[in-house]
This record gives structure tokens, sequence and C-alpha cells, in this order.
């Protein structure tokens, strides 16, 4: 009966610790290693010191919390194989979210040389199709406004066949089709994704029937898979921990729920008061 009467504060104050301390400290669950995250690993294991790679920042703060750390994380392997990252946007707020990542690596980024910021451009489709053709007319200065052609990062890039591959973070449209229809299907890039969990399904026929996609990272699971594999656990993985945490408290209290029903319920058959 005290179990069945329990107070539900306790509740609500168990599942705020289970998600709150988790968040501080990262417990660190073990996570299996999905195909598709693979894939996209390997692209940018695979590439050489040198190759320049394409990130486009496809979204606004609401999609946020899912997008930006599997971001950040393939900023930090890109980092490791000293590549070259060029980051663009289809997105206004993309640009923004660019520059907090750049922001807190610039000790380890030279703006410049390694790393650039080149902001946003209206258009989707169309834009996409005038960077395959000429991506300095598209891009003629950063996202501070300074020309491109004070940046030694910005020589020998011309069109979109100068990359080696391209990355897009997408929270909608314009996104990951409009990359795989224009940059991958008529420019032959290779392209990989990022995208939340609820638009994941809707990309999968691109990478196992199309063969259109070489990878995708799908919502904050598939983000901590890739902290996991590059060994840098970040707010994905924290997030993982937290929504853990809060799953096994809720299974708790419903087994315990049900074990104080069944003896409640043995209790009235027996006359027990």
């Amino acid at each position: 009966m005290k179990l069945h009467q329990i107070d539900r504060r306790w509740i609500f104050l168990l599942i705020f610790l289970g998600v709150s301390l988790p968040l501080i400290m990262p417990i660190g669950f073990d996570i299996e290693v999905t195909k598709n995250v693979q894939s996209v690993y390997d692209l940018v294991e695979n590439s050489q010191p040198g190759d320049k790679i394409l990130l486009s920042f496809d979204f606004d703060p609401a999609s946020k919390p899912e997008l930006q750390p599997m971001a950040v994380a393939i900023i930090n392997h890109a980092m490791r194989k000293n590549l070259k990252i060029y980051c663009v946007a289809l997105w206004p707020m993309g640009v923004s979210l660019a520059d907090e990542i750049y922001q807190i690596q610039k000790e380890k980024l030279i703006y410049g040389e390694n790393f650039i910021n080149l902001g946003y451009k209206a258009g989707g489709l169309v834009s996409i199709q005038a960077m395959g053709k000429n991506f300095r007319e598209v891009f003629p200065k950063d996202s501070n406004g300074d020309n491109i052609t004070d940046f030694p990062i910005m020589n020998d890039v011309n069109s979109l066949k100068d990359f080696n591959f391209a990355i897009s973070f997408s929270a909608g449209t314009p996104g990951i089709k409009e990359w795989i229809m224009v940059a991958g299907d008529k420019f032959r890039l290779p392209i990989a994704g990022g995208a939340t969990a609820v638009s994941t399904p809707g990309f999968l026929p691109y990478i196992n029937e199309q063969k259109q996609l070489y990878g995708l990272i799908g919502g904050l699971k598939a983000a901590a898979e890739y902290e996991l594999l590059v060994s840098t656990p970040g707010t994905a993985t924290a997030g993982m921990d937290a929504q853990s945490m809060a799953h096994l408290i809720i299974i708790l209290f419903i087994i315990l729920s049900n074990v104080s029903w069944y003896f409640l319920q043995n209790d009235k058959k027996r006359g027990v008061k």
C-alpha cells in the first residue's frame, strides 16, 4: 500500500536527477555504431591531408540539439586529418551556427588557411547549380564580408568539382535532397548527410536503393555514435545518457507499480485491508 501511494514528487525528483546528472557528467553507455554512420566516418577517415570538404549548415536553432553535435564531431575529425573545411549555409541561421563552432575551435583552426565560413546563399537548387559552375561567383566574399581572394584556402577552388565531398546537415528544404540532386547527380560530388531523427527514414532509399548518399547521421543517437568513433564525447553522448537514464527510471516505476497492483489485488481477494 505504501508503494502504491508513493508521493509523485519523488518520481519527479528522480527523473530530474536522472536527466540532469548525465548532462553534467556523461556516463558513456555502450552504443552500437550503425553502418550508415560508419560510412560517413570512413568518408572522412579515408581522406588525405589537404583534401577539401564542403559542409552545408542547412538548419536553424530549433534543430540545433540534434544537428550541431554531429557537425562538431565531423569538424573535429576533419581537423585531425588536416583537411580544409569550407562552410556554407542554405538556411540563414546556418551561418551563425557554423561560426559558433569556429569560435569554440579557433585556437586549433587557422581562418583562411584550413577553415572558412562563406555564409548564406538563398536559392537552394539554383544556388547549388551555380556553385557547380562557378563557386567563386556565388561566394565572392566570406561571411564577414572579406574578399575570398584574400584567403589561401580559396586557391584552386573554382567549382564543386574541386571539393572531395560535401556533407549537408539538414533539417528540411533546402537540404540533403537538393545536394544529392544537383551536386551529387549532376556534378558527381560524393554527398553524405546529417539529419534529424524524424526525417531520417526519408533519406534511407538514397543510400540503400539509389546509392546516391554515401552515409547518413540520423538524429541524436547517430551523432553520439560519431562522437564515439572519434573518441570525443560531447553533447550527443550526454543527451543519450540522459535519455537512457530517464527511460530506466520510468521502466523501474512501471515494474514497481505493477508489483504493487498485483499484491493489492491479492490482498483484496483475501479480504486484507
